[in-house]
This record gives structure tokens, C-alpha cells and sequence, in this order.
């Protein structure tokens, strides 16, 4: 059984938020970025929140200026093809938070895309090592949650990410 491998985190040491996923699919695993899958609509959701373009080593340097970190829950699974659904939970390895929050002391929020990144988390993680973090459940950027309209995801995601001060470019929540 193909065994999918996740991506080390995508942080700066400031980083104030963490949008955490569940693992990378197919096409993110072989185009070694995050949220590479053309439908998914991560990164258009953060082009038009924070007018962030561009090539991908661009969008994440930007991406890191805005203090958002991106990792996923598991650090590997079996998982045949790329849906949440049909990742293997007896197989399932989780990523190293404490370490992670330890070495981002000043992560004050993590988000979750999507409900299953949400639920692994709240299973396999907690309770650890997130004393006052807030936790928040976002709906999922990927192409399989149809449900949703576009705007209603923005207008979700818009409200819980950090925003530019426009007049001094600082970042506030």
C-alpha cells in the first residue's frame, strides 16, 4: 500500500497562526509544495486576503511575512489516492507539536482546514502541549468539499487570519 509522506513545516520563527491540514494528496506529495492540487483553493483564498502572487517560493516567503505558518497533523499514513477519508489511521504518524510550539513560542492560533484535519488533530494530539492556543475548525480548501461556495470559504478564512494594518503593515488579529 502506498505510504503518502508529509512536508516539513513552512514557519518563520514569529509565527503567530498555524493552518494545520490533514496530509498532503497526490499532486502536492509530487509537486513537493503545499496545496498544489490547481482546484484547491488555498492559495487563492490567501491571493485574495492578502494579495499574495506569484510563483510558489514567492507566495510561501509572503506567506511567512504575514506570520502564518502551514504544516499538516500527520507526518505520514497510508493512503490510497488523496482523500481524507481514506487515510489509514492505524498507520497514521502524527507530526512533533510540542516540539513544533516550543521552537514557534509565539503561535497564538491554529486553524485547522477542514473538519478531518480538525478531527486527527483533537484525536491523535490533544491534550498536549497547546495550553492557550486557539483551536478553529476552517472549511477545507480542497476540491473534494464542494459544498461550499468560494466566497463563503473566504469570508470564513478572511475572518480568523491575522490582517494588515494598511497604513503601517503590521499584522494584527
Amino acid at each position: 500500500m502506498d505510504r503518502s509522506e508529509g512536508f516539513p513545516p513552512l514557519a518563520s520563527s514569529d509565527a503567530r497562526v498555524l493552518v494545520l491540514g490533514s496530509l498532503p494528496g497526490r499532486k502536492s506529495i509530487a509537486a513537493q509544495q503545499y496545496y498544489a492540487h490547481p482546484r484547491n483553493s488555498f492559495w487563492k483564498i490567501i491571493e485574495d486576503i492578502y494579495d499574495i502572487r506569484g510563483r510558489y517560493v514567492d507566495r510561501c516567503r509572503a506567506l511567512l511575512a504575514e506570520r502564518i505558518a502551514l504544516w499538516d497533523v500527520l507526518q505520514a499514513s497510508v493512503r490510497p489516492g488523496s482523500l481524507d477519508a481514506d487515510i489509514d489511521l492505524k498507520t497514521a504518524l502524527v507530526n512533533d507539536f510540542e516540539a513544533f510550539l516550543r521552537a514557534h513560542e509565539k503561535i497564538e492560533a491554529i486553524v485547522f482546514n477542514g473538519k478531518k484535519a480538525e478531527s486527527l488533530f483533537r484525536r491523535l494530539v490533544l491534550p498536549g502541549p497547546l495550553c492557550s492556543i486557539s483551536l478553529q475548525a476552517l472549511p477545507s480548501t480542497s476540491p473534494a468539499y464542494a459544498a461550499m461556495p468560494y466566497a463563503r470559504k473566504l469570508s470564513a478564512w478572511r475572518a480568523a487570519l491575522p490582517s494588515r494594518q494598511p497604513a503601517t503593515g503590521e499584522v494584527t488579529k
